[in-house]
C-alpha cells in the first residue's frame, strides 16, 4: 500500500486512495471511503476533457487532511502543463474535497470537468474474502445531489454526493462545463456523506445534505490534535530521531482513536488500518498499556468499553462465555445478518486476563481507585473465567478451541494465523492448545487481581486465594513447559500434554508476566538476544532454524515491534538491563528507517545482511500496538515503574540515545520530569551472546 494515501478520522471513518486522490476499488482492494466497516465510495475518479490526471506531489498534511497536486497527462515523460489541479481532502462524516483548477495561459480555457462516482457498499469482510453481495443497488438524482444506495431487507446504506458549484448530475457522477479566465481559477467544494438505517445504525444519519464548512472542520480537527499533543509529555533527546518518532507515535495514536456508538466523546485505540478500524480487545489493551506513561485516557475508555460488552452467556456461534472479554466488534452487513459472529466475537484466550492486568496497571499509574472499584464486578468475572471456562482440558492451564467451526478463529492467542504454533519439525498440534504466554497472563492476572482485592476492593480472603492459585500455577508451569535440552519454555502443550517444543518470542512475554523462576530467567534472556531469535532489529516471532521459520512469514519469523516492546519490559522486570537496551536500540532504529511509523511487522532478516528492515507485504500501517511500541520502549529504557505514590526511574539506555529527558510524565504523582543518559554499548552485548 505504499502507493496509496490513507486519511482517517479517529478510527470511525477513513479514505484510501491512489496518489492522484482517485479511488478505483476492486472487489478485494481496500481502497475507498469506509465508515463503520462499510465501503461507502468505491469509485471517485476525476477527469478533465476526458483525460485522467498525473500526480506531481501528494502532501499528507494531517492524519485527517491531504492535498494532491495534479496536471493533465502529457503522454510523454515531459511535463509542460498549462493547467494544474489541486485537490484538498478532509475526512469528517464522510469527506469534503475542495477542487481547484488553475489556468496558467494568457487566454481563457473551456473545460469539461467530470467526477465519476460509485459505491459497492462492500462489508470489509466481503472485501477481504471476495464475498458476493446479496442486496440491490440504487442510484438517483435528488435535487443537486447524487444518491447512491444499497438495500437488503431492512438494512440500508446510502452515500450522498453534492457540489457547491452548479453541476449536471447523473447516476454515475457529476459534470461541470466551465470557462477558466486567463491566469485564473475555478473551484468547487464536494461533499460525500455516509448514511445508514437498521440494523447497527450509524449515528447522526442525515435526512439531506449540508455542505461542510471546510474552515470550521479544519479548525476543529487541528485544535483537537493540538490539545492532544499539548497534554502529552515533552521529549528532548540528543538522538533527534527519538523526538520525531515520539511525535509520529502520538499523532498516529490520535488518528487511531475510535469512538463507540455508546460512548461518544470518549475514545479507545482501534487496532489498525485498513482492516481493523474497530474495537479489538487484545489490541486496545496492549496499546493502552504501552501508552500509560504518556496518556491514561485511552486505558480508562478501553476498560469501560470492554466491560460494557463483556460476555454474559454461553454462545457457541460467538465463542462467548460469561466474563470473557471480546476479541472484535464489527458493524457491517455480514455481521448484521449473522453470517459472521463479530457482533461482538469473543474468540481470544488472552484479552480476558489482560483486562485485569490493564486495570491494575492503570490504577497503579493514575491512583484512580474509583474506576478500579466501579469495574470490580467485571474484573472478578474475568478472573472467574480463567478457572471456570478457560481450562478446557481440566489440567489447570488456559487452553483454546473455537466452538464455531465455520468462521471461528483457530488460533486464539496473539499469534492468530493458522501456522503460528508448531513443533520443532514443523508439524502442527491439535486442539485444544495451551500456549505458554497464556499461562503467564493468567499468573499475572491473578497476582494483580490479588493486589486490587487487598488494596482497593478490601477483600483479603480473595487476595489470599488468588495468590495461592498463582503460586501453584507458577510451580506447575516451570515444570511442565520447560524444554530441558534447549533451555527455554515450549511454545505450548498439546492435547496430550506433550510439549510443542519450538523456540518462539513468546518466552519474552513470560518474563513480562513474572511467571518465570529466577533460576531459568538468565537462559531465557540469552535466547532473546541470541542469533536465532534476535535479528539485530528485533526479536523474531519464530527462531531461525525451526522447520517453519520464514523471515517474511506472518508469525513464523517476522519481527513485530509490539512483541518486542513487551519483551523489553519483561527483560527489565528480571533485571536484564543490557539485553533490554538491545531491543530498545533495534526497534527505535527501525522506527527511524520507517520515518517514525513502525508497521505491524517487518522481515526477520539478519541486520548484518540488510541495510534496512525489510517491509512486510500487507502489514497494517498505522497499527495501534506498533504505534505504541516506541512509547513502551522509552519506558523500558528509562526503567519507569510506579511504586506507591512515587515513580521509580532506573535508566539503562543504549549509547546512541545520549541524553534523554521526558518532561511532565503524568500519574498519581501529578506530573514529574525524568531523564537518563545512554551508556550501554548494545553492539558489544549482542556480540558476546
Amino acid at each position: 500500500m505504499s502507493d496509496q494515501l490513507v486519511q482517517i478520522l479517529e478510527g470511525n471513518t477513513f479514505v484510501v486512495s491512489d496518489e492522484r486522490g482517485d479511488i478505483e476499488a476492486s472487489s478485494t482492494d481496500p481502497t475507498g471511503l469506509f465508515s463503520f466497516d462499510t465501503r461507502f465510495l468505491s469509485r471517485w475518479v476525476l477527469t478533465i476533457n476526458g483525460q485522467r490526471l498525473t500526480a506531481l506531489s501528494t502532501d499528507d498534511l494531517q492524519y485527517f487532511q491531504a492535498r494532491f497536486f495534479l496536471v493533465p497527462a502529457s503522454g510523454t515523460v515531459y511535463i509542460d502543463a498549462t493547467l494544474s489541479v489541486i485537490r484538498e481532502r478532509e475526512v469528517a462524516d464522510g469527506f469534503h474535497e475542495d477542487l481547484r483548477v488553475l489556468n496558467h495561459q494568457d487566454q481563457p480555457v473551456e473545460l469539461d470537468i467530470r467526477m465519476e462516482a460509485a459505491s459497492d457498499f462492500a462489508d470489509l469482510f466481503e472485501v477481504k474474502d471476495a464475498l458476493a453481495k446479496k442486496g440491490s443497488y440504487q442510484a438517483r438524482v435528488a435535487g443537486n445531489s447524487l444518491v447512491l444506495g444499497y438495500r437488503r431487507e431492512t438494512y440500508e446504506r446510502e452515500t450522498w454526493i453534492s457540489a457547491t458549484a452548479p453541476a449536471a448530475v447523473d447516476e454515475k457522477g457529476m459534470s461541470f462545463r466551465v470557462t477558466v479566465p486567463p491566469h485564473g481559477e475555478w473551484s468547487t467544494g464536494l461533499d460525500i456523506v455516509a448514511t445508514a438505517s437498521a440494523p447497527h445504525e450509524l449515528p447522526g444519519a442525515p435526512i439531506g445534505i449540508k455542505a461542510h464548512s471546510t474552515h470550521a472542520v479544519r479548525r476543529d480537527m487541528a485544535r483537537g490534535l493540538a490539545k492532544w499533543l499539548e497534554r502529552a509529555p515533552t521529549i528532548e533527546c540528543d538522538w533527534k530521531a527519538v523526538q520525531r518518532i515520539y511525535r509520529r507515535c502520538m499523532t498516529d495514536l490520535a488518528a487511531l482513536r475510535f469512538s463507540t456508538l455508546t460512548m461518544q466523546g470518549r475514545a479507545l485505540p482501534a487496532a489498525g488500518l485498513p482492516w481493523f478500524m474497530t474495537i479489538f480487545g487484545r489490541d486496545s489493551i496492549f496499546t493502552s498499556l504501552q501508552a500509560l506513561p504518556f496518556t491514561s485516557e485511552l486505558a480508562a475508555t478501553t476498560l469501560m468499553a470492554l466491560a460494557e460488552r463483556q460476555g454474559t452467556r454461553i454462545d457457541d456461534f460467538r465463542d462467548e462465555d460469561p466474563g470473557r472479554i471480546l476479541h472484535e466488534m464489527r458493524y457491517g452487513e455480514v455481521t448484521a445478518f449473522e453470517e459472521r459472529p463479530q457482533s461482538p466475537y469473543y474468540g481470544n484466550a488472552d484479552a480476558t486476563m489482560l483486562y485485569v492486568v490493564l486495570l491494575d496497571e492503570y490504577e497503579r499509574w493514575t491512583g484512580d481507585t474509583k474506576l478500579a472499584r466501579d469495574l470490580e464486578r467485571s474484573a472478578r468475572a474475568a478472573l472467574n473465567w480463567i478457572d471456570e471456562y478457560a481450562d478446557l482440558q481440566g489440567n489447570g492451564y488456559v487452553s483454546y478451541q473455537t466452538r464455531n467451526q465455520q468462521t471461528g478463529l483457530e488460533n486464539q492467542c496473539w499469534k492468530d494465523s493458522w501456522d503460528s504454533i508448531s513443533y520443532r519439525n514443523g508439524d502442527l498440534p491439535g486442539f485444544p492448545r495451551a500456549t505458554c504466554e497464556l499461562q503467564g497472563y493468567a499468573y499475572d492476572a491473578k497476582m494483580r487481581g490479588a493486589r486490587l482485592a487487598r488494596q482497593v476492593w478490601k477483600d483479603p480472603a480473595f487476595a489470599d486465594r488468588l495468590e495461592k492459585e498463582a503460586a501453584d500455577l507458577k510451580r506447575r508451569f516451570n515444570r511442565d513447559f520447560w524444554v530441558a535440552d534447549g533451555g527455554y519454555f515450549a511454545a505450548a502443550l498439546d492435547t496430550d500434554g506433550r510439549q510443542v517444543d519450538s523456540l518462539t518470542s513468546n518466552i519474552g512475554h513470560l518474563l513480562w508476566s513474572g511467571i518465570v523462576e529466577k533460576s531459568k530467567a538468565k537462559s531465557i534472556a540469552k535466547h532473546l538476544v541470541g542469533p536465532r531469535l534476535f535479528s539485530g532489529w528485533g526479536v523474531r516471532t519464530l527462531a531461525e532454524g525451526e522447520a517453519r521459520y520464514n523471515p517474511i512469514g506472518y508469525h513464523v519469523g517476522t519481527v513485530w515491534p509490539f512483541d518486542n516492546s513487551f519483551i523489553a519490559w519483561g527483560l527489565r522486570r528480571y533485571g536484564f538491563k543490557e539485553e533490554a537496551a538491545c531491543l530498545v536500540a533495534g526497534i527505535m532504529a527501525a522506527a527511524e528507517v520507517f520515518d517514525g511509523r513502525l508497521p505491524e511487522a517487518f522481515g526477520g532478516y539478519a541486520r548484518s545482511s540488510t541495510m534496512y528492515p525489510v517491509q512486510y507485504p500487507t502489514a497494517c500501517s498505522p497499527q495501534a500496538w506498533s504505534t505504541g511500541a516506541p512509547l513502551l520502549m522509552l519506558r523500558a529504557g528509562l526503567g519507569l515503574e510506579p511504586e506507591g505514590e512515587h515513580l521509580v526511574v532506573d535508566p539503562a539506555l543504549p549509547l546512541l540515545f545520549g541524553h534523554l529527558e521526558i518532561l511532565d510524565v503524568p500519574g498519581r504523582w501529578k506530573q514529574i520530569d525524568v531523564c537518563g543518559r545512554g551508556h550501554i554499548d548494545t553492539d558489544r552485548v549482542t556480540k558476546t551472546r
